[in-house]
């Protein structure tokens, strides 16, 4: 292995540091009972996809469905080390960082019985780079996606990029292999490689999932979203329960073995109910998405005086309540991460209404109404949104409040004529450049020299102390110019059934090693 390669993989491992933060959550871990086969698994989940195309959606919830049906070369472990899946081995790259190849497994049959070779990696690829806005933040730098013989596929890029690997992980705007025949925008028959496949999708009502029995899962053991899948489900039912309190009240009777999203004041309900909590600690960190491409959001003093304006302790104290479930963090990623830096970091947290006032009056905008679009299926962004809208009230600035349903909001918000801020949530990722902000094609639209400069420089270095350095330019960059403004950390809480089996909480809940032990 040469130098080059070595240090980036170190610098892969040392980053992560995921099981000192925490995150061990993911670990497939050994099992009281022996698994059983067979079933239908019943999961409630925040509402509608807005899609079945995960390459066009970077919505938690399509990524959620959808990582059972469709795969990527490369997943996460239980470390959120990056690991393969469908290709064989970690890409070789070479010594200027500028080529990587990357060897495919040869056992991998589609849902239609048809084979992946490189043909159908390369026309993927080649659409995740003009579809998905992970793969046109990677386009910029891409020469070339070849495919070197029937198993193997090359990239080539015009400078180093160390989030490559990464993004070509992640499960949502996610870089899924199709079968190449099938391949069309929009995509019109889901077709993967995944331990599940569609059978239904009754809209409103469930989508349904089968097993699928030409699957070949990686050999040995379970290993976060990595290692071997197992299919012991015959069935998976995704039923979409939009209102917060029926998903709740839905977890209490144990009409679903899993339901993903409960408001965490009304974890205390579980305990005597027919479910459990599952409680992921620190999860992740909800935040105000500005759209700076057009409006009165697209002048930075306005958003700077948004910024002033808001006191994110008061809006993460009606979102959650109980402060085991939230802290009061300015920084992009909490202590204990590699990438934490308290740089900027000075104006959260403000509340300070005159000096918003200033700001704005300084800003020559004769604008003062600002449309926030939000939704009550996470019923956290809604309470958050109701305290913004009173401290930006304070600062002279008009709210329209646009309550809507979240597949609607993952449609509007990419039309930049229709809003001005909209709220949304991701948990902590191992890299930086998988949140969506890095990318001038996701909503917001962040696209200024500043940016393009401090976050240039971010993916160009290789030496993870020089990464964590200029991560600390992006950061005191975000605050300067305010493209989104972070809330806080928080955790989130889900309930399962006591039968449900091999399920470990997870950011993005998976059910391939899950099965339901008699009652």
């Amino acid at each position: 292995m040469n130098a080059t390669i070595s240090r980036r993989r170190d610098g892969l491992k040392n980053f992560l540091l995921a099981s000192a933060l925490g995150l061990a959550f993911l670990a497939g871990g050994a099992h009281a009972a022996d698994p059983i086969k067979g079933g239908t698994l019943s999961v409630a989940t925040i509402g509608e996809p807005p899609t079945l195309d995960p390459m066009a959606s970077t919505a938690d919830l399509v990524g959620i469905l959808t990582q059972h049906i469709f795969e990527t070369l490369y997943t996460f472990d239980a470390k959120w080390n990056v690991t393969p899946l469908l290709a064989d081995t970690l890409p070789k790259i070479s010594a200027d960082g500028l080529t990587y190849t990357i060897p495919l497994r040869q056992d991998v049959t589609f849902h239609d019985g048809s084979k992946m070779t490189s043909a159908d990696v390369v026309a993927s690829l080649q659409r995740w780079t003009t579809v998905a806005s992970r793969g046109k933040q990677a386009a910029q730098l891409i020469t070339g996606i070849t495919a070197t013989d029937d198993h193997t596929v090359t990239i080539t890029l015009k400078q180093p990029y160390a989030p490559l690997t990464a993004l070509l992980a992640m499960n949502n705007a996610a870089a899924v292999v199709l079968p190449k025949a099938k391949i069309a925008t929009p995509l019109t028959e889901f077709i993967g490689t995944g331990p599940y496949k569609l059978k239904a999708r009754v809209p409103d009502q469930y989508l349904q999932l089968v097993r699928f029995d030409g699957y070949k899962s990686r050999a040995g053991e379970p290993d976060g979203y990595g290692g071997a899948r197992k299919q012991y489900l015959d069935e998976i039912r995704f039923v979409p329960v939009s209102n917060a309190n029926t998903r709740i009240e839905s977890a209490v009777a144990g009409q679903y073995e899993y339901v993903d999203s409960i408001a965490v004041e009304s974890a205390g309900k579980l305990k005597s109910s027919k479910s459990e909590a599952v409680v992921l600690k620190p999860f992740g960190w909800p935040r105000l998405v500005l759209n700076t491409k057009q409006g009165i959001m697209s002048n930075v003093k306005v958003r700077q005086a948004v910024q002033m304006a808001l006191n994110e302790e008061d809006m993460l104290f009606a979102a959650f309540g109980d402060k085991a479930y939230y802290a009061v963090d300015g920084a992009m990623y909490p202590e204990g991460y590699p990438w934490h830096t308290t740089q900027g970091a000075q104006v959260y947290n403000k509340g300070d209404a005159a000096g918003a006032k200033k700001l704005l009056e300084a800003s020559g905008s004769s604008d003062r109404t600002i449309r926030i679009l939000t939704s009550q299926q996470y019923e956290f962004h809604y309470k958050m949104a109701l305290v913004a809208a009173e401290y930006l009230k304070q600062a002279g600035f008009k709210v329209d409040m646009q309550v809507v349903d979240w597949a609607t909001l993952t449609q509007r918000r990419q039309d930049p004529a229709l809003w001005d801020i909209f709220i949304t949530h991701s948990p902590f990722l191992p890299e930086p450049a998988l949140i969506d902000f890095p990318s001038k094609d996701a909503p917001g639209w962040w696209d200024t020299p500043r940016r393009n400069q401090v976050l240039d420089a971010f993916n160009r270095a290789t030496n993870q102390d020089e990464r964590v350095k200029r991560w600390a330019d992006v950061q005191q960059a975000i605050f300067d110019e305010v493209p989104f403004i972070k809330v806080g950390d928080f955790n989130a809480v889900a309930a399962k059934s006591p039968t449900l089996q091999g399920v470990t909480p997870a950011p993005w809940p998976y059910f391939w090693n899950a099965w339901k032990a008699a009652k």
